[in-house]
């Protein structure tokens, strides 16, 4: 039973009476929405899709830093050995090959350094350190060291004559750079003479 009386402002929340505020949108307004609503969608699509690749990104980058360091972690420990490594080329090169031939205890001591030597060199390959002999190459300032230069007849300039201190990498990096001489051809441009300066 209906107890209002006439004149009573009417509820809009009752069923069946719709709110003025809740009428329907025209077309115009509903294609509006529509569109406002693919634009947040194509916006946060997009959004999703950066923050994708970014975290990509991270996982490559810091999946190469675990490789970095997995490689080149050893490398202070490896740059302090070459100093042994040379030692024991010196120890061998300061036996020369006529006492080896008739002193069977520097032969002896000659054959130990040098199975050691090799043992050493094998250890090295085997964590990525590879040796640098560039004799007879073209110098190479990214890989070598010059430590002299020196007139050789028939030899090209800038072509390495000799290796004073072998070079070494660890896997494609530069551990240590071969110390070299070059040769100094005569194509290198001399500086002008006296009657012709300015």
């Amino acid at each position: 039973m209906d107890t209002r009386r006439q004149g009573d402002p009417v509820d809009n929340d009752q069923p069946g009476h719709a709110p003025e505020s809740a009428q329907m949108p025209t077309l115009e307004e509903a294609l509006q929405q529509i569109a406002e609503l693919n634009r947040q969608s194509v916006e946060s699509k997009d959004k999703m899709l950066r923050a994708l690749a970014d975290a990509e990104n991270t996982r490559r980058r810091a999946e190469r830093e675990r490789q970095d360091t997995a490689k080149f972690s050893v490398a202070g420990f490896a740059r302090d050995l070459l100093v042994v490594s040379d030692n024991l080329r010196r120890a061998l090169n300061a036996i020369p090959p006529e006492q080896r031939e008739h002193n069977d205890q520097l032969k002896t001591i000659y054959v130990g350094v040098e199975a050691t030597e090799r043992e050493l060199l094998r250890v090295f390959e085997n964590n990525g350190i590879k040796k640098i002999e560039p004799l007879n190459q073209k110098f190479d300032p990214n890989l070598h060291e010059v430590i002299f230069e020196t007139p050789v007849p028939g030899k090209a300039s800038g072509t390495i004559i000799q290796v004073v201190e072998p070079g070494y990498m660890i896997h494609e990096r530069l551990l240590r750079p071969a110390r070299v001489g070059v040769a100094k051809g005569d194509d290198v441009p001399q500086g002008p003479r006296i009657d012709e300066q300015v």
